[in-house]
């Protein structure tokens, strides 16, 4: 078989879904970060143009982004709260998708790898919506599966159909006297989307109370700088879709990039930097050091965390919505 007809064939989506299915941990029915990454492409893995895009190129890659919020379809993250577009209207079905505007998504984990972050937050704030956003297939799939094995144990656990529900990963074991974890983490999801070209497509204007940006890709090199998750007209957008109030977190272990972060937000007028004794009583601040997958092996390997959050200060901004 010649190159060219097999790199076209690598490239069929029914091949490259068959190779970026998540296998289960058959004790636990949770997905297995085992092998997501490089061995669960196989012989795909090669394929960085699927599985890990260039963030910063203009392409086709993303064609169910919306055109506008207004346009999004949260059914299909949180049936616990929309009931599917053109359904009738019911008390039984819940609150309709037309009236979602008292319930919207308030957290945003750009970037959010392996869901560690939003695991932990979801039980915190049972009742604030909460997304990641992450741009690898393989990825995105395994925090899918983890969030629906989640729901489904949970319900299981307050239907009495199970006696206890073991997490791997912390090795927490909780008790049937009451639900594992408030929410039964149906206030958690993800997707996969280009942060950098389509967030204000997802969010609308003042939306979001917090935003996190944890252990992001360094791009050391120079020419790479561009595609930082922060520069000055990203965060134009994350300032657009972030109320007045709400906070950017960032945490990284490469310091040129923390300094480069802390150079571009305070020399934006839009957010101020918060001050450590108040980020001190900031019960998210815990989880953003240590609940990602990243900085468990910062920590493993006694490395530096880079913690800096800013304010979303009071003050025009101006939308930017990207034709999907």
């Amino acid at each position: 078989m010649g190159r060219k007809r097999k790199r076209m064939q690598e490239r069929d989506p029914e091949v490259v879904a068959a190779a970026t299915q998540v296998e289960l941990d058959k004790a636990t029915g949770m997905p297995q970060t085992k092998g997501t990454r490089q061995s669960l492409l196989g012989p795909y893995a090669s394929l960085v143009s699927i599985d890990n895009p260039n963030p910063t190129t203009r392409s086709s890659r993303f064609p169910n982004s919306p055109a506008s919020p207004a346009e999004m379809d949260w059914s299909i993250h949180y049936p616990k709260y929309f009931s599917p577009r053109g359904a009738s209207d019911n008390l039984d079905a819940g609150p309709s998708n037309s009236a979602h505007v008292s319930k919207k998504v308030e957290f945003a984990d750009v970037g959010c790898g392996f869901g560690g972050l939003l695991m932990a937050l979801a039980p915190l704030f049972p009742e604030t919506l909460m997304l990641g956003l992450e741009i690898r297939v393989s990825v995105t799939q395994f925090v899918a599966d983890k969030i629906a094995a989640l729901r489904v144990q949970h319900q299981q656990l307050a239907d009495g159909i199970i006696p206890e529900i073991s997490v791997p990963e912390g090795g927490e074991t909780y008790l049937a006297e009451k639900e594992a974890a408030p929410g039964g983490y149906q206030n958690v999801s993800v997707i996969r989307a280009n942060a950098m070209k389509f967030l204000p497509n997802f969010f609308e204007k003042g939306q979001l109370s917090k935003i996190f940006f944890l252990f992001p890709d360094p791009h050391f090199k120079a020419r790479k700088h561009k595609a930082r998750i922060i520069s000055q007209t990203l965060l134009a957008e994350y300032a657009y879709v972030l109320r007045p109030g709400g906070i950017v977190y960032t945490i990284t272990d490469v310091e040129d990039l923390h300094l480069w972060m802390v150079q571009h937000l305070e020399a934006f007028p839009l957010f101020e930097r918060i001050a450590d004794e108040e980020l001190e009583k900031d019960v998210v601040v815990e989880h953003v050091r240590t609940a990602t997958e990243e900085g468990k092996k910062v920590e493993r390997k006694r490395g530096e965390k880079y913690l800096a959050c800013y304010r979303r200060l009071d003050g025009p901004t101006r939308p930017k919505v990207v034709e999907a």
